[in-house]
């Protein structure tokens, strides 16, 4: 993972840059990420088999504000409201979530094909998501169940990288990796034995990443923990900048480094529990976003993280759309499409970039 931008910034007669200039061009480029986002979610809700236009999303959306009187009719208005815009506001806090859990993990790590993953929360949900669908307990108890199996997943990793109190990144990686193939064979075992019949496809659907049926609460759930999980990452970026410099260096700037990446990763265990409960797995978000953020930006984390979070939103809505709507009326895993998008888009970013120097 490359640094650079954590080193004062130089103007060109060797000068130290103004703050003020890096401070108007993260807002600049904040502002417009979210205006992009802003339209993509506009967008994402009027395509469809029925025909709305733009100003159809925002009537609704004051309509049920109570900023203003709709002359929707009630189908259009139950497309707009109950359907579609929490479907499109659950991919963007999926997304959202994923990638700042992917920039957070890369750098506690330093490792840049780190992902939200990596500590085996992904394997971890499946096994409880998979065991609720085999039992039939319907969707009300499967974000709970894949929350509670990433959170059991993460104790188990911490428990076997942490020696002597402490949390060394290859450690945490390996005990990752170990955890993520035992909830694997545990999740396909349990396939083997119990499924049958359509229980195949609805478990196939969740282990691609779908957010087919989305609802408020969904949306509500994942949006709560990017809004509270986010702001504390956010408020620890210059941790975040030193742990990049490793562990030494974080230590010289009197950081504990041990209790403060636990802390850390707890945090993004939280967020990507969160948002893998109501989509499923999702890939390559977490891992590409966050390079090409840095790609354009450098790699502070105070502008690192949250344009991120509105990159990775509005990838997700218009991954989601695809996925919806490619093959109408047959709907693809999301999971799906972020690979065939991720894989050339990650493959393009090496080239142009050592992103492992």
């Amino acid at each position: 993972m490359t640094t650079t931008a954590a080193a004062p910034a130089t103007a060109p007669g060797g000068a130290s840059a103004p703050p003020v200039r890096h401070g108007v061009r993260t807002t600049a480029w904040i502002v417009a990420m979210a205006a992009v986002l802003a339209a993509s979610i506009t967008l994402a809700v009027t395509i469809g088999s029925a025909d709305l236009h733009p100003l159809d999303v925002w009537r609704s959306i004051g309509d049920h504000l109570g900023l203003s009187s709709s002359s929707l009719s009630q189908l259009r208005d139950g497309i707009v409201w109950e359907l579609r815009l929490p479907r499109v506001l659950t991919a963007a806090a999926v997304g959202a979530a994923l990638a700042i859990c992917g920039a957070v993990m890369q750098t506690l790590t330093r490792n840049p094909l780190a992902d939200p993953y990596l500590l085996g929360l992904s394997s971890g949900a499946s096994v409880g998501a998979v065991a609720v669908l085999i039992l039939g307990v319907g969707r009300l108890g499967l974000p709970v169940a894949a929350f509670a199996g990433a959170l059991l997943a993460l104790l188990v990793t911490l428990a076997l990288a942490n020696r002597r109190g402490e949390l060394a990144p290859t450690r945490t990686v390996l005990a990752g990796l170990a955890v993520s193939y035992l909830c694997s064979a545990a999740t396909s075992f349990i396939i083997f034995w119990s499924a049958t019949g359509d229980s195949y496809r609805e478990i196939l659907s969740w282990l691609l990443g779908s957010l087919g049926g989305a609802s408020w609460a969904d949306a509500a759930i994942v949006w709560v923990a990017v809004a509270a999980v986010g702001a504390v990452l956010v408020s620890r970026s210059r941790t975040l900048d030193a742990f990049a410099f490793g562990d030494s260096t974080a230590l010289s700037l009197g950081i504990e480094v041990n209790r403060t990446r636990w802390v850390l990763l707890t945090l993004v265990a939280l967020l990507t529990g969160a948002a893998v409960a109501v989509s499923g797995a999702i890939g390559f978000v977490g891992l590409m976003l966050p390079h090409a953020v840095r790609f354009v930006v450098g790699s502070g984390h105070r502008r690192v993280l949250p344009l991120s979070a509105l990159a990775g939103a509005s990838f997700m809505i218009w991954a989601d759309t695809l996925a919806r709507t490619l093959f109408d009326p047959r709907e693809l895993p999301v999971g799906v499409v972020t690979a065939f998008l991720g894989a050339p888009a990650f493959a393009v970013l090496l080239r142009r970039r050592r992103v492992g120097r």
